[in-house]
């Protein structure tokens, strides 16, 4: 069943013209006035005002007022209303349909942030988890829906620990799960029941969108719904992409993702264990998106470099950083702006970003790994360089998702 954007009657006090004023200031001055809806003619000649549902059990009028009690059937929002946050509509228009039955327990329970994908919003976990929420069925999604001006509505569980990160997500409005994200001009398609879609990585695609990689062969080890092989395919130029992925879900939204952008031809879908790969000596950069780690990934993306010229691998990976406390001359400026956010610039590292000592010593020991996999697959010495390392976002208390930019050639013979 579609979400309808039905109004909801409003209570309201209708009174004559005359007695309008009187009546607003006494219904403000107790709290009781709905400023959600403007006043409204009634039939009669009279005007309504709106109040608040939850509190009619306190309506005390004054008696020189006549006035009675009404419901307005298509009410129309206040002009403070119409500029109001959505996560505020959104616990106005519940407060309305619970009306006495609304608390602060409930109140705590309603999401103030979500996804929204096209016309389907898509809740975090623990939202609407109270058991008063059952009781009001279909109801209760329909009212966010229209409060969010959507369609359809999803809730997102818990990660399934089934090796492709199954999203475990409920469709609660709606009838399929297939939404469109646009991010930077691409368009992805996928089915939020069956993919997962991180918006936190956007920083990331749009650095990959702007690497030089005009004329050179991508091989994507954990490609998805192509959150990075589109870029490097639409912005940064590739001129071909092999693409692997497991899931199946994702494989049916990659194949759709190259077609609606564009670049089917360019790209060739290898479904399975990207561990069990064929391919080798076709990379000229490989990409290893995969967290926590893409480790198991590293002999992988050796062997499918170009033996001859080598290439770029660009590493994902979670680091845990040591909080350790601040110096005595920071801590005694704290108060100061400039001490708010310390940041040093690295060569090597992200602009404004400090570089810290656990992310230098990780990507040093990736390519000393990976050095030594070069030299053993291709029986000479090989040669690294740490490029750039990234900080894309971080994933929990102390841990940052980083990407290493690691430059990968053969030694040339003395």
């Amino acid at each position: 069943m579609e979400a309808r954007d039905v109004p909801i009657p409003v209570p309201a006090l209708a009174t004559e013209l005359r007695f309008a004023q009187h009546l607003r200031k006494h219904l403000e001055e107790e709290q009781l006035l709905d400023g959600r809806y403007r006043l409204q003619e009634v039939p009669g000649g009279r005007v309504a005002l709106p109040v608040l549902e939850e509190k009619l059990s306190q309506l005390r009028l004054p008696r020189e007022v006549p006035c009675g009690l009404v419901r307005i059937q298509d009410p129309v929002p206040s002009r403070a209303a119409r500029r109001q946050a959505p996560a505020q509509k959104l616990r106005d228009q519940l407060r309305r349909l619970l009306g006495q039955s609304w608390s602060e327990e409930l109140e705590r329970d309603v999401p103030r942030a979500w996804q929204r994908h096209g016309d389907l919003v898509l809740l975090s976990e623990d939202s609407f988890r109270a058991a008063s929420w059952e009781k009001l069925g279909p109801a209760l999604w329909e009212t966010v829906a229209s409060a969010l001006g959507a369609q359809r509505v999803a809730r997102r569980g818990r990660v399934l620990p089934d090796g492709i990160r199954s999203p475990s997500v409920t469709l609660l409005l709606g009838q399929d799960g297939w939404v469109e994200h646009v991010d930077n001009g691409i368009r992805y398609t996928f089915d939020v029941t069956k993919c997962m879609f991180s918006p936190g990585n956007i920083t990331e695609k749009l650095r990959v969108a702007s690497l030089p990689c005009s004329g050179e062969v991508l091989v994507d080890l954990y490609a998805g719904i192509g959150y990075f092989t589109l870029p490097y395919l639409v912005h940064a130029g590739a001129a071909f992409a092999h693409a692997c992925e497991w899931n199946i879900h994702a494989v049916e939204a990659l194949r759709r993702n190259l077609a609606l952008n564009g670049v089917q031809d360019r790209c060739c879908i290898h479904h399975g264990d990207s561990r069990q790969l064929e391919l080798r000596d076709v990379a000229d950069r490989v990409n290893l998106g995969l967290i926590p780690s893409s480790e198991e990934g590293w002999p992988v993306a050796c062997r499918v470099l170009k033996k001859d010229t080598g290439g770029v691998l660009h590493i994902h990976h979670n680091v845990e950083t040591v909080p350790t406390p601040a110096p005595p001359q920071l801590r005694a400026e704290q108060g100061s702006p400039e001490a708010q956010h310390p940041t040093e610039d690295c060569g090597k590292g992200t602009p404004g970003v400090r570089i810290r000592p656990e992310w230098q010593r990780w990507a040093e020991a990736a390519a000393a790994r990976i050095q030594g996999l070069l030299a053993e697959l291709h029986g000479q010495p090989w040669h690294t360089s740490i490029l750039h390392i990234q900080a894309v976002k971080s994933y929990a208390p102390h841990v940052h998702h980083l990407v290493l930019d690691l430059e990968c050639r053969p030694t040339p013979p003395t």
